[in-house]
């Protein structure tokens, strides 16, 4: 069934009923970081293990997402600030229990030329996908340290010499 969810906007990262924040330091500049996440959508799958397919829409102000398992989103970007942040909302998915969802990708120098990534999903929806989020915690935790670290390799894989 496809649910279409409440239009939150970036500032609900701060005020979600379920915050999940995650955070690992990579070699790569935030520059490249950020082409990777915000211009590269279709590159995704290459890293990020969890995600199947994803593609830009909307002429660049949106996503569609499908992850391994058969989940789908349908999103809205609500911040592209290069270099810096990439968030977006979800509008449309056929997960059950879930009223509202955005993820932000905050990027900060971290050393000479560092990044430090930190990843926070915000949350509200059922009591029971309230506590489905909260233990996937640790799952998730793994899932954004493994894809950040893929995406480092391949970032500096694709580098000039």
């Amino acid at each position: 069934m496809v649910r279409r969810l409440r239009p939150v906007q970036l500032d609900f990262v701060g005020t979600a009923p379920v915050r999940l924040v995650f955070t690992r330091g990579v070699a790569a500049s935030p520059e490249a970081v950020y082409r990777a996440l915000a211009e590269d959508v279709e590159g995704w799958p290459e890293w990020f293990s969890a995600v199947s397919s994803a593609h830009s829409a909307d002429g660049g102000s949106g996503r569609r997402i499908r992850l391994r398992g058969g989940t789908r989103f349908e999103e809205t970007i609500v911040a592209a600030v290069p270099h810096t942040v990439y968030a977006y909302r979800v509008d449309v998915t056929n997960a059950p229990g879930v009223r509202a969802l955005v993820e932000e990708w905050r990027l900060t120098p971290d050393g000479a030329s560092g990044t430090r990534v930190r990843w926070t999903v915000a949350a509200d929806g059922t009591a029971a996908f309230r506590l489905v989020m909260k233990v996937s915690r640790a799952g998730l935790g793994r899932a954004f340290r493994d894809a950040v670290g893929k995406l480092d390799r391949r970032i500096g894989s694709t580098r000039a010499p």
